[in-house]
């Protein structure tokens, strides 16, 4: 694994560029893609030993960046950073080779303390709360949403639901 050399793949420009600059005090060497359409040529050109994948970039996935990523370079830590978080991505990414799955907002810290955090905590508490209809909702919209490649026409078709309806409840998440 190469030496503290870090890739972020995040399609919010401004979000990368704070990301990168605080990455750097910390002594990493970034490099910054805006999509991940050049992972293969920035992989074998930089070589990193670290990588941040926002979930969703743009219209596409971050799951195929996440392994894509894994498949270039197994050793490589991947942290999966999204704003609308399901446990079924969740799964999924670490299925895909990511070595740990966060919601923002996380600070620079929280990745930090998430490359380091390779192996599993059995003394991870385990919540008493049962969890919510909306909870479940939110959680089959995402996963739906990320079978779909994210396309909210086609998730409301399979949702049985109107686009703008779907489109609506996806506003009230900020996604």
């Amino acid at each position: 694994m190469s030496d503290r050399r870090l890739l972020i793949v995040e399609d919010d420009e401004g979000f990368a560029r704070t990301l990168a600059r605080s990455l750097e005090k910390r002594g990493y060497a970034v490099r910054t893609l805006h999509a991940p359409d050049r992972i293969a040529d920035t992989v074998a050109d930089f070589r990193p030993g670290f990588a941040v994948v926002d979930l969703r970039l743009g219209h596409a996935s971050g799951l195929g960046c996440v392994e894509q990523l894994n498949a270039l370079d197994p050793a490589m830590r991947i942290v999966v950073l999204t704003g609308f978080a399901s446990i079924a991505t969740a799964v999924e990414a670490i299925k895909l080779g990511a070595t740990n799955y966060l919601t923002k907002p996380a600070d620079t810290d929280d990745i930090e303390r998430a490359f380091e955090a390779v192996a599993g905590n059995a003394e991870t508490s385990l919540s008493a709360r049962p969890t919510s209809i909306k909870t479940i909702e939110w959680e089959h919209i995402h996963q739906t949403l990320a079978e779909t490649g994210f396309n909210i026409s086609e998730t409301a078709r399979r949702l049985g639901m109107h686009r703008r309806t779907l489109a609506r409840k996806l506003g009230k998440r900020h996604v």
